[in-house]
């Protein structure tokens, strides 16, 4: 539910609570066993070892605990983004900050080469979140690739794949096709979608099975990259409307008028130290639940 909350919010990922709870990996090799092998055992019916290999009932659990949240929650998060957004980005904020360490904390003993991984990530998540959108096109092979690419940053921390879509100018155009039914437009964009999912989980059990330290660092200076898109003040210099909901294009973080005595910026430091203070608590839990 806390993963599918998160994917509410335009620029934040669902992949950073899986990453804060612990089931990360887990949902990186239950993606990445949706292979030829495991379908072949569906095409022969024998449903009970497709769903062993993908790990169908952790799957399934985490499905529905999204799609509730979705729900249950995407008129809260949508009154929350219009009449309440400084707050709302600082409780993100401070999530994010909390769980940089909780992910450095669980790649274990860091040898300092490692840290070029840090700066790394750092870099790339700074770099895609500094991009000015670029015009869309409408092209077939455009459409596929635009699905492919949102798709790893949805199981990406730090960078969601609506953003992805705002950067590669095709926000509007796939809300649209999903609003006016064009259904031969969203069948290539959810292939695009399958076959970057699909291929991309892949490639990171592949780096989590030979260097799963040097990922996870990399991944925690993603996260802190990731910062800069989640920075609560912002000056906003260009957006556009679609179906009634304005999306930000392009933004300027600022600093808040008057850090000490202003109710607003106690407001969002508060907010912020509920998300850290939440990562700790959901850190505690994994490690309990091992």
């Amino acid at each position: 539910m806390l993963m599918g909350a998160a994917d509410l919010i335009p620029g934040v990922s669902g992949g950073t609570v899986a990453l804060i709870t612990g089931i990360y990996r887990r949902l990186i090799d239950a993606i990445a066993a949706l292979n030829i092998d495991n379908l072949k055992c569906l095409l022969r019916g024998e449903f009970r070892c497709f769903w062993n290999n993908i790990d169908g009932n952790f799957l399934a659990s985490l499905a529905m605990g999204i799609l509730t949240s979705v729900f249950a929650f995407s008129h809260l998060i949508a009154y929350l983004l219009k009449n309440y957004p400084v707050p709302l980005w600082s409780f993100f904020f401070g999530l994010i900050l909390a769980s940089i360490y909780f992910v450095l904390k669980q790649a274990g003993k860091i040898r300092p080469l490692w840290w070029l991984f840090f700066l790394s990530g750092a870099i790339v998540a700074y770099w895609i979140t500094s991009i000015s959108p670029e015009q869309g096109h409408e092209s077939l092979i455009f459409i596929f690739l635009s699905g492919a690419v949102a798709s790893m940053a949805m199981i990406l921390p730090g960078i969601s794949g609506s953003y992805i879509l705002v950067i590669l100018g095709m926000y509007a155009f796939i809300l649209s096709s999903v609003n006016e039914m064009r259904i031969f437009v969203l069948t290539v964009f959810t292939l695009g979608v399958l076959t970057g999912l699909l291929g991309f989980s892949r490639i990171l059990k592949w780096l989590f099975n030979r260097f799963p330290g040097q990922t996870l660092v990399f991944l925690a200076g993603f996260l802190l990259g990731s910062l800069n898109k989640v920075w609560p003040w912002k000056n906003v210099l260009r957006s556009e409307m679609v179906n009634g909901k304005e999306i930000i294009l392009e933004a300027k973080n600022v600093l808040p008028g008057n850090f000490s005595g202003d109710p607003a910026v106690l407001t969002a430091l508060t907010a912020a130290l509920t998300g850290f203070v939440l990562v700790i608590l959901l850190e505690k839990q994994s490690v309990k639940n091992g």
